[in-house]
């Protein structure tokens, strides 16, 4: 039986394209993921981009001021500031390419950050395809702005009728809901 949308009646699949053999995932998809579910995600996924975040600031810090990270017993103090190159907009920006290059990565290789996995959540564009690296930067940007806005792209989910976030409608792509595997449910 079609699946069902909670805003309309059932959906015949009559005239849709067969799905594709070799798409292991296409037999197995559920709806999209709830905000609850994207955002658990996404604090998955904040620890672990705050440490490669954390160590990109490393590198570029110990080039401009390598004298902040020698110990020595005349200078027992600690250092409380980065240098100005680092507060500037070239830094904000080469931290925004980080978390560019971050996210796409995870989503052009399986369509899957590491919270996402935990979560059993999965990005792909309308055809069911890897987005594209022009789909991640536009995700991502707009993703930006989601949050800055209070959340409000990512509640917007309650209100869009294909329960899709301002990021998911701008940059053309869709969070899927992977299953449990059942062989897996029954040996644990």
């Amino acid at each position: 039986m079609p699946p069902k949308s909670r805003h309309s009646k059932p959906v015949s699949n009559k005239g849709a394209a067969p799905m594709a053999a070799n798409d292991s995932l296409s037999e197995h998809r559920e709806g999209p993921p709830g905000v609850f579910r994207r955002i658990a995600a996404i604090v998955y996924d904040v620890f672990l981009l705050f440490a490669v975040l954390f160590v990109a600031t490393l590198i570029p810090a110990y080039f401009l001021s390598p004298e902040s990270f020698v110990a020595s017993p005349a200078n027992n103090s600690v250092v409380h500031e980065l240098d100005i190159p680092l507060q500037g907009w070239i830094y904000r920006g080469y931290l925004m390419v980080l978390i560019i290059i971050f996210y796409g990565f995870f989503w052009r290789k399986s369509g899957q950050t590491l919270g996402m996995q935990a979560w059993r959540i999965k990005l792909e564009n309308l055809n069911g395809e890897q987005p594209s690296w022009t789909q991640c930067v536009i995700r991502v940007l707009v993703a930006g702005i989601s949050l800055a806005a209070g959340g409000l792209g990512y509640w917007w989910i309650w209100l869009d009728r294909d329960n899709r976030s301002w990021h998911d409608r701008a940059s053309k792509t869709v969070l899927r809901s992977i299953p449990k595997d059942k062989k897996k449910a029954k040996k644990t």
